[in-house]
């Protein structure tokens, strides 16, 4: 009885393979662990997509043939960059794409408040804002939403970029860098640039 229970809890807390098990036993033609790749990284890959669209049907597309052409180029993956790093940067890649054939200042990014990092969320006007209820509250943070989507719509696609990895995403400079190649520098550059434009855009409706 002891052993069974022993081997019940080993068997429930045995790990997970890694990306790199899952990735090799794809190669060699399982599905499923490819299948289980997609499921670990769909989401992120359709929120990049997605805040570098504004497009939810366009997102879904998008992620969809990044990870059918992840499946029919897995074959050449050769493991120099994390599997993580490599489905991203096709997923950027496709949608950058994309956006080159279509009128993309026309559209309106839906860049949400609650993407907002620390550091806006903690200047005094944004907490003097959302602080009470209000019906004033409410027509202001709509017109804040519309001004952070025409904001970021002003923005280059690389900076959109880098700020939707490093800011909505999380993403530490050195993966953002790998899926953007670059170097890290570059990274903190565009970042500084772009926080700098967001930020100019913004100032009047701060003040």
């Amino acid at each position: 009885m002891a052993e069974s229970a022993a081997a019940s809890s080993a068997a429930e807390v045995s790990p997970q393979p890694d990306d790199l098990t899952l990735v090799q036993q794809a190669q060699a033609g399982d599905a499923a662990a490819f299948d289980e790749l997609v499921r670990r990284y769909q989401r992120q890959i359709y929120g990049v997509v997605y805040h570098m669209t504004s497009h939810h049907e366009d997102a879904s597309d998008l992620a969809q043939e990044a990870f059918v052409k992840a499946w029919q180029a897995l074959k050449s993956f050769k493991g120099d960059s994390s599997f993580f790093t490599w489905i991203y940067r096709i997923a950027v890649n496709r949608t950058l794409n994309h956006l080159k054939t279509r009128k993309f200042r026309e559209s309106k990014h839906r860049f949400s408040i609650n993407d907002l990092d620390a550091e806006a969320e903690n200047h005094p006007d944004m907490v003097a804002l959302v602080a009470h209820n209000t019906p004033r509250r409410d027509l202001a943070l709509v017109e804040l939403q519309e001004r952070l989507n025409e904001a970021m719509a002003q923005l280059s696609e690389n900076h959109r970029l880098v700020v939707t990895l490093h800011d909505i995403q999380g993403l530490p400079h050195e993966a953002i860098a790998q899926i953007m190649n670059c170097n890290t520098a570059t990274v903190r550059t565009r970042l500084f640039y772009a926080r700098q434009q967001l930020q100019g855009i913004l100032s009047d409706y701060l003040k």
